[in-house]
């Protein structure tokens, strides 16, 4: 039976914000929730080391296996660590991964671009997910609409629906300016920047396909960019588990995130973004303290998922029942009252 799809637009006009929402926040000493949020250099600095020489490593090993049958796992183990900028924008938007504040600058920009994510459009809108996380008309990343649209959920796995969607928001924002749904959540003195910063991307956009045009191959887009749509699978995998089939317009971050426990490699790849309910419960506590964050809370929240597994095990029927029989369906989680 067919449902009709609910209206997810933002109900603000230009320069008018929701409503205040009063979160629960946990109970933690204020020094110690302090020395959590304290910003330092060198976790993020031996992290982001890692990565660029894995990221460098496997781009050459991938360019050494052109030709051969190696060439699909090389660019598959390349790309899947080039789209999990798409978990370092997200970190380096909040401010929270380095203490010096140019280095979050820039390697925000820089990661924005390669995840196909406007830096300056994102980081309003991450902002007001944060203010207003799930709350229909407020919030404008809600992923996982209802009915829950399972042909989408799929394709994102090739990040085909919300790539294709960024890319013609940037096209837009580049050549004729910001719409209303955006002038609603995007500051007046943002806008001049966000559209300068959508013309770059544009310019080098352009760059890249006319490389492609004139060596008449592919190589430049299976580098830059092309890995976000081929490898994009682990973060579609790992953000699901963020929000999807949790309750929509509450004010507990305990009932419409979840935390799961995952192994070292997608924690660092995913920059501990598993730990998704204390991340929403004190958004500046930095990525490397949010495992001490978890501990300290627990007994004030939900268990942590164990898995993965556990995770879709319980979701995937929920989205279904979205999908086809009750899109108020959603997964209870266990809050005591406090």
């Amino acid at each position: 039976m067919p449902f009709e799809t609910r209206d997810y637009s933002l109900q603000q006009k230009p320069g008018e914000r929701p409503r205040p929402l009063r979160w629960w926040t946990p109970r933690i000493d204020s020094e110690v929730l302090a020395a959590l949020r304290e910003p330092r250099n060198g976790p993020a600095l031996v992290n982001f080391a890692l990565w660029f020489a894995l990221l460098g490593l496997s781009g050459w090993l991938a360019w050494l296996s052109l030709g051969s049958h190696w060439a699909i796992p090389a660019f598959l183990v390349y790309g899947t660590i080039y789209s999990s900028s798409d978990a370092r924008w997200h970190e380096l938007s909040h401010g929270t991964v380095f203490r010096t504040r140019w280095l979050n600058t820039w390697l925000y920009q820089l990661c924005s671009f390669m995840t196909l994510r406007e830096a300056y459009l994102w980081r309003y809108s991450h902002t007001r997910h944060h203010t207003h996380t799930i709350i229909v008309g407020s919030d404008p990343e809600i992923q996982v609409t209802r009915p829950a649209d399972l042909l989408r959920i799929a394709l994102d796995f090739f990040f085909i629906p919300s790539g294709i969607g960024e890319i013609r928001r940037i096209v837009l924002h580049g050549l004729f300016g910001l719409g209303p749904q955006e002038q609603s959540y995007v500051p007046e003195r943002a806008a001049k920047r966000l559209v300068l910063s959508s013309r770059i991307y544009l310019t080098i956009w352009a760059g890249l396909l006319l490389s492609c045009v004139y060596w008449m191959t592919l190589l430049p887009l299976l580098f830059i960019i092309g890995p976000r749509f081929y490898a994009g699978w682990l973060h579609q995998l790992l953000g699901l588990t963020q929000h999807a089939g949790l309750a929509e317009n509450v004010d507990d971050h305990r009932e419409n995130c979840r935390t799961v426990l995952i192994n070292p490699v997608f924690r660092f790849l995913y920059m501990n973004m598993n730990y998704h309910l204390e991340h929403h419960a004190s958004p500046t506590v930095p990525y490397h303290a949010l495992p001490r964050f978890h501990r300290l809370i627990a007994d004030q929240c939900p268990p942590a998922y164990p898995s993965l597994w556990a995770v879709y095990r319980e979701m995937i029927p929920i989205l279904w029942r979205q999908a086809t029989k009750d899109p108020d369906a959603h997964i209870k989680r266990p809050v005591q009252s406090t």
